[in-house]
């Protein structure tokens, strides 16, 4: 794996934290978070974070592409099946620990 951005830390930094936070709010949701740079092998200039329920095999997926840094691309997806279109856009400065908390508990709450 190459170099982690500044972005993707900072975005894996926040998520740790968020993280954290959900562990000791709900007993129930113990998500799981990735980065993968697969997509650089593929030839997109790009990084995806993961955050997984094994509960309820729900995924939230967060892009950042290398041509806009100050963007986040993101969706609400299952862990079963390829993410469809229709991502989202996010100002990088909003995409804040807050917002992945509220994201998490919100989405991930929800049982099967």
């Amino acid at each position: 794996m190459s170099e982690l951005s500044k972005e993707l830390e900072l975005l894996w930094e926040q998520a740790s934290e968020a993280h954290t936070a959900i562990q000791r709010d709900f007993s129930d949701i113990d998500p799981l978070i990735g980065v993968s740079q697969n997509m650089r092998t593929q030839g997109i200039p790009a990084d995806v974070m993961t955050i997984d329920c094994l509960r309820t095999r729900k995924r939230i997926i967060v892009i950042l592409h290398d041509q806009q840094p100050d963007i986040v691309s993101y969706q609400f997806a299952d862990m079963d099946s390829d993410p469809e279109g229709g991502f989202e856009t996010l100002a990088f400065e909003n995409v804040t620990e807050k917002r992945i908390y509220q994201w998490i508990a919100e989405y991930f709450k929800n049982p099967l």
